[in-house]
């Protein structure tokens, strides 16, 4: 990929390649302690951050770790939401069983989110990321929650564009005997699509970090970011594929309804506040994939940008914290 990309320009190339190396060879901190588990349903767990006042169980995606969302003591979202008088909470997928291979995403929402929301001793608002805005829109449409906020959340997946050029079937095709086998979807198939969405701005990060003090916060956490990135689990089968299937389609069942608990999640069930946040610059997540509901922040942010970036903080926490601090206390 970095020599399709620099051809015809040996610098460029040189460059990247030394910002590749340099990103391989950099030390690694020890990892900061995860925060305590309060509820634990099967594999998955939700983790407290602490904090005083309204809980805010935040739903990450399936796809990559979800310690996106608590990236480092000085970038973390939920540890400075529990600076805000907010309880934020985490759910922690855990890693998926070759048993579990026909656990759909709605499988997810029924058997391990609405469980771990009835272990709380209150209902949360829900915050969910990529595509744990989708499966939060399903747990909201199920039962009565305080608030339903939605973060980059596919709802639409016919406003994917032009998703055939990343050469998603293609890898999937590929990766099927495999997967079949394990009974386990490869993370490596979604990962490597993402990748191709915007190859050029993967070899420009790169040619930016060769410039990078070794020793720099910037750089240290390039590198968490990009370990991050390249890391986590797999999928079940039924959920990879079903994710696949979902961009060449309009929904996440093909027949124009997703069920949930043995009915279709529709969004007029959804009886409370919504905070829609999407971007117009989001490659991995369209904004017009975005449900029509809700208040809408509409930001200028990449994909992670938005959640981890130099602007995230204003442009997106700020305004969350606010809107969760005008939620109705009675709800």
């Amino acid at each position: 990929m970095l020599r399709s990309e620099t051809d015809g320009d040996p610098a460029r190339r040189a460059k990247a390649l030394k910002g590749l190396a340099a990103y391989q060879q950099a030390g690694r901190p020890e990892k900061q302690d995860p925060a305590p588990v309060i509820a634990q349903v099967g594999r998955a767990r939700i983790r407290d951050y602490g904090g005083e006042g309204r809980p805010v169980l935040f739903v990450p995606s399936l796809i990559n770790p979800p310690s996106v969302l608590d990236l480092s003591l000085h970038n973390s979202l939920l540890r400075w939401l529990a600076t805000q008088g907010l309880r934020p909470m985490l759910v922690d997928w855990g890693e998926p069983l070759p048993e579990e291979r026909d656990l759909s995403l709605a499988g997810h929402v029924e058997h391990l989110l609405l469980p771990l929301i009835d272990a709380l001793p209150e209902p949360p608002v829900l915050a969910g990321y990529c595509v744990g805005g989708t499966m939060a829109v399903a747990a909201a449409a199920r039962r009565a929650l305080p608030g339903l906020v939605l973060i980059a959340a596919p709802w639409c997946f016919s406003g994917f564009p032009d998703v055939s050029r990343i050469g998603l079937t293609d890898l999937a095709n590929a990766a099927e005997d495999g997967a079949q086998q394990l009974g386990l979807f490869p993370i490596e198939v979604l990962q490597t699509g993402f990748w191709k969405l915007d190859p050029a701005r993967t070899v420009g990060k790169f040619e930016r970090f060769a410039g990078l003090d070794p020793a720099s916060e910037a750089a240290a956490d390039f590198v968490q970011l990009e370990d991050w990135a390249s890391d986590g689990p797999p999928l079940t089968l039924a959920a990879g594929f079903e994710l696949i299937d979902a961009l060449f389609g309009d929904d996440l069942s093909g027949k124009g309804e997703w069920h949930v608990a043995g009915a279709p999640v529709k969004l007029a069930d959804i009886d409370c506040p919504v905070l829609n946040i999407l971007s117009t610059t989001d490659r991995i997540v369209p904004a017009t994939s975005a449900a029509p509901i809700g208040e809408r922040l509409v930001l200028g942010l990449g994909h992670v940008g938005m959640i981890v970036g130099g602007r995230g903080r204003r442009a997106l926490w700020e305004p969350l914290a606010e809107w969760l601090a005008r939620l109705p206390s009675d709800r």
